[in-house]
């Protein structure tokens, strides 16, 4: 099974948040639209919009036991490492994007095909399909 055969029956939307803004939007926008996982862009001059790394309810846990309740107001920059994005490829397996996720240890990946973003797969994708593909039926979201 590929990334691309699960991409096809979620919603193409990916919901994004800039490197400048604060944590408090960060949250606000992972609530708005119920997820746990914002791609994180910046603005580079010579290469456009790119995505350059994952922020997640994790990363307002830890600005939160760090800060405070002064946490709304740190930047998503000064929580999100920008060294190297993990991602994957809509033609990758998903044996493949369960190694990166295990051996990073994370739970969302963004999806780039030819340097564009296309969509985020999480774990919780990953074992939905997994079940569909073992018992022939979508399972009910828990």
């Amino acid at each position: 099974m590929l990334v691309g055969d699960i991409l096809r029956k979620k919603t193409p939307r990916v919901v994004t948040v800039r490197m400048n803004e604060t944590v408090g939007i960060a949250a606000k926008l992972m609530r708005a639209n119920n997820i746990s996982a914002l791609v994180v862009k910046d603005v580079v001059r010579s290469e456009g919009n790119t995505a350059v790394g994952m922020f997640t309810e994790r990363d307002v846990v830890r600005a939160v036991a760090e800060h405070g309740a002064g946490a709304i107001n740190v930047k998503v920059s000064q929580l999100v490492s920008v060294q190297q994005l993990v991602s994957c490829t809509s033609s990758d397996t998903i044996e493949h994007v369960r190694h990166l996720m295990n051996r990073n240890h994370i739970r969302h990946l963004p999806v780039i095909d030819d340097y564009s973003l296309v969509s985020v797969i999480s774990m919780r994708d990953i074992a939905a399909a997994v079940d569909e593909a073992l018992n022939g039926a979508p399972q009910a979201a828990a």
